[in-house]
């Protein structure tokens, strides 16, 4: 993950003295002051066709202020020039949570991924309705869950498949997006049909059958907050 330039990290404490409290955090890391790194445990440096020169530098068992119990590895990507002339200093920091770390000259441009996975977030969530169900049991939040790659899957098969319908205002694509293929869908699925079974005519129900047992749903507590860390207290009334 990304993190901002201006946090500070801190480094494992050293061993307890045996005198006084056993210290939680080491020596500070502040990410937008140079003079408070320290040697880095690896450095390397590669050339980009499209982005020039870059360095890359990697620190060891840092952790965050609140959780001083989960190191991780900080990680700063420089670019020393470009191409076209044109040198952006902006430093990109990144930290790596896990088992074993890729290599630093191909662990950033894992990250360049996460375009496309948080604009396919974006599409199950508000397309394909990722959150709208309220289930009972994290077995159906699971299934629900697995179906999200396949309709994705059957987007991406559809694409050259549909023919595109499009509202009065919208303009007609090149390429179909997902949202747009999910708008040309309904022809192909009428075409294609389902396995499900007929609707139910509308009216007056059968009802339930007589003497078929019910079974309850099952309840939970609900969940309520307690007052935050900083929310003032109602004043007593003297």
């Amino acid at each position: 993950m990304r993190i901002r330039s201006n946090r500070c990290l801190w480094s494992t404490p050293p061993a307890y003295s045996g005198r006084g409290r056993p210290k939680i955090h080491g020596q500070q890391f502040r990410l937008n002051d140079s003079q408070s790194w320290w040697t880095p445990e690896q450095t390397l440096e590669s050339v980009e066709p499209k982005l020039g020169k870059i360095r890359f530098k990697k620190w060891d068992d840092l952790h965050f202020r609140g959780s001083p119990k989960h190191p991780m590895t900080l990680i700063l990507v420089e670019r020393l020039e470009t191409v076209t002339g044109r040198l952006n200093s902006q430093p990109l920091w990144l930290v790596w949570v896990g088992i074993q770390m890729p290599s630093l000259a191909e662990i950033w441009q894992l990250y360049l991924r996460r375009f496309a996975l948080e604009h396919w977030y974006r599409l199950a969530k508000q397309t394909l309705h990722w959150t709208v169900p309220k289930l009972s049991t994290p077995e159906q939040c699971e299934r629900w869950s697995d179906l999200m790659p396949l309709l994705t899957w059957q987007l991406w098969l559809a694409k050259d498949v549909v023919r595109e319908i499009r509202l009065p205002w919208q303009k007609s694509l090149p390429e179909l997006t997902p949202r747009r293929v999910v708008q040309s869908m309904l022809p192909l699925l009428i075409r294609i049909g389902s396995p499900a079974v007929s609707p139910k005519r509308r009216g007056n129900s059968d009802g339930w059958q007589t003497g078929k047992p019910r079974t309850p749903r099952c309840r939970y507590p609900v969940v309520k907050k307690g007052k935050g860390r900083f929310q003032k207290s109602p004043k007593s009334i003297s």
